[in-house]
């Protein structure tokens, strides 16, 4: 494993530990962190932009985003190393002052923005810079979770869909703002394709 995706994977482990020991805690001791959620329209609410991705109103919530998590912020982290600090803090507040601007109003929380963010980013640069490798990265996370496009419609009414909303579209602006930060791997030849470019450029006369 190189050290790049070491790096990758540890961050992203370190951050998915913290949100099962924050939720451990505010079940153990009946914290109810959910009041610490995005409240749209409410100063109170605006904490909400801070601390809404760390608090999850079930373990199986906390669950299904953690393995997500996990493989798209170690996707992000290795595939766009300098681009994946300002990415994700344009998603994480990006997403939740839209949230805050023009969400049903009660508490919104979860990481659910945080993973739609990134999924949207990822597919939507592989779009725009087109390198094999972008492209690579792009069709593996859709193949995992191109679900997520019909989530940032209205569903289930417990479900924040305004997460998952403004989530991809915070991704997709980030990508349009950062996809250029990282350079495009370099482009690997072969010795049979340079052997066929010098033959093209031969004069037929003196072949």
């Amino acid at each position: 494993m190189s050290s790049r995706l070491q790096h990758s994977v540890l961050v992203v482990v370190t951050f998915i530990t913290l949100l099962w020991v924050i939720e451990l805690a505010d079940r153990a001791f009946g914290l109810n962190l959910y009041r610490l959620g995005v409240y749209p329209g409410e100063l109170h609410g605006l904490l909400g932009i801070l601390f809404a991705p760390l608090i999850h109103g079930s373990w199986s919530h906390l669950a299904s985003n953690s393995f997500a998590l996990l493989l798209l912020g170690v996707t992000l982290l290795y595939g766009y190393p300098r681009a994946a600090l300002p990415v994700l803090a344009l998603i994480y507040i990006g997403s939740g002052v839209g949230i805050w601007l023009f969400a049903r109003h009660t508490y919104h929380i979860g990481a659910s923005g945080l993973t739609h963010g990134m999924m949207f980013f990822i597919f939507t640069t592989g779009i725009l810079r087109r390198d094999k490798f972008s492209m690579a990265l792009s069709m593996i996370v859709f193949f995992l979770y191109g679900g997520m496009v019909w989530s940032i419609f209205p569903q289930q009414p417990g479900i924040s869909y305004e997460s998952h909303f403004f989530g991809a579209i915070t991704g997709i602006l980030a990508a349009f703002l950062f996809r250029n930060r990282d350079a495009a791997p370099a482009t690997k030849t072969y010795d049979w394709e340079d052997e066929a470019a010098a033959g093209e450029g031969e004069d037929p006369d003196q072949k």
